[in-house]
């Protein structure tokens, strides 16, 4: 018999599939785990855009309960007042909901305020699943300092009421550390999907080779580098184009600069399923994946990176670790500084030395150990370790 066996456990998160993202990723392979473990799963979350109005797959069992939430004109909840209209309504639905024993919930840090009020009311636990530092977010972006200095200590009181924090990266556990949470954090890292990223099934073909930037697009990764490197290879490789796929605050940049500098070279979509987007993967030369170093979150981990690899296509990553730790692994693709030289040159020998079907193969097999069911076995193990501790 599983430790979470009959365990009433809930997940509160602004996003779950089948709205894409990483979050949504993670979170529903999280939530199928749970309950193979014999968990009974709740998820609290938002109602998605009609886009992406359906089922979630796999979800038998999972009692997913949504509510309407203000979002943004890109149709994201993000934003001081689209985190309130979930965050505010998800104090009450956690202190309403009946019978559960654990919640786990997701960032913002608002979202862990609201659970931990909630929680210490009903004197449950609360485990904070933490895939970003927001605060150090925010420095990042320039936000002014006040702003910054809020989140810190709103982020620090989500963290520090938690029974446990599961942690995407050693380097977010050591950075928290750092900044004085007390919680026992868990590092259990993080992956892919790999039941929804495979080597196998339809690629795009676009009739000429192209290199895919596939996810959000903002300050910190600095994904123009691309662009710009764009117009130097296509002076050589005039056919080559250039993907990007989703959204996020720098895409209005990315379309000026690629009608400046790339005209007729750059094609942007706007978020796709998974299923859409892992056939631009499979068609990939490459995929592209930055953070700009000039940054203060320089630690950031760009997950697209595990989606290209568990696919079978390699990766040009520009940066600095912890990413560039990953993409200097050997057939994982290419790691050089972020710089528009090395990247120029990084993108040519994708494109004139394209890879193999075979080495597609050999990487998706050797990236099996991505996958996100493991990261979720350990998410499992911690919280029903936090579940024993109480009963004990």
């Amino acid at each position: 018999m599983s430790a979470l066996t009959g365990r009433r456990i809930a997940l509160v998160s602004r996003i779950y599939g089948p709205e894409p993202g990483a979050a949504s990723f993670r979170l529903g392979v999280l939530a199928r785990r749970m309950r193979d473990a014999g968990a009974a799963v709740r998820v609290l979350t938002a109602r998605p855009p009609a886009a992406y109005a359906g089922d979630v797959p796999d979800h038998d069992g999972i009692e997913i309960r949504r509510a309407p939430v203000l979002r943004d004109r890109n149709q994201y909840v993000r934003g001081y007042l689209q985190y309130a209209s979930f965050d505010i309504p998800a104090f009450f639905r956690v202190l309403v909901a009946r019978g559960i024993e654990a919640v786990v919930v997701e960032p913002p840090p608002t979202t862990g305020v609201a659970v931990r009020l909630a929680c210490g009311i009903r004197r449950i636990p609360y485990i904070y699943y933490l895939a970003d530092i927001w605060s150090d977010a925010v420095v990042a972006i320039d936000e002014p300092g006040i702003v910054a200095r809020i989140l810190r200590r709103v982020e620090l009181f989500a963290l520090n009421g938690a029974a446990a924090v599961l942690s995407a990266s050693q380097e977010f556990s050591d950075r928290i550390t750092e900044l004085g949470v007390r919680s026992r954090v868990v590092t259990v890292g993080n992956g892919a999907d790999d039941t929804l990223f495979t080597p196998d099934g339809p690629a795009r073909d676009l009739g000429r080779p192209y290199l895919v930037y596939a996810g959000t697009a903002s300050e910190m990764h600095g994904a123009h580098i691309f662009i710009d490197a764009l117009a130097r290879v296509r002076e050589t490789h005039p056919d080559l184009q250039v993907v990007f796929i989703g959204l996020g605050s720098s895409r209005e940049f990315l379309e000026r600069r690629a009608a400046e500098v790339a005209p007729g070279g750059v094609r942007f979509e706007p978020r796709l399923s998974p299923e859409e987007t892992a056939e631009w993967i499979r068609g990939a030369n490459a995929t592209l994946a930055s953070v700009a170093p000039t940054t203060a979150y320089h630690r950031m981990f760009p997950v697209k990176m595990y989606a290209s690899v568990v696919t079978g296509t390699p990766v040009i990553y520009a940066g600095t670790v912890p990413g560039r730790r990953f993409a200097e692994e050997p057939g994982n693709g290419w790691a050089v500084d972020y710089d528009v030289e090395q990247v120029v040159a990084a993108m040519r020998d994708a494109v004139e030395r394209p890879v193999s079907a075979e080495a597609r193969r050999a990487l998706a097999e050797a990236s099996r150990r991505y996958s996100l069911r493991a990261v979720a076995d350990r998410g499992v193990a911690a919280i029903a370790e936090v579940l024993a501790r109480r009963r004990g």
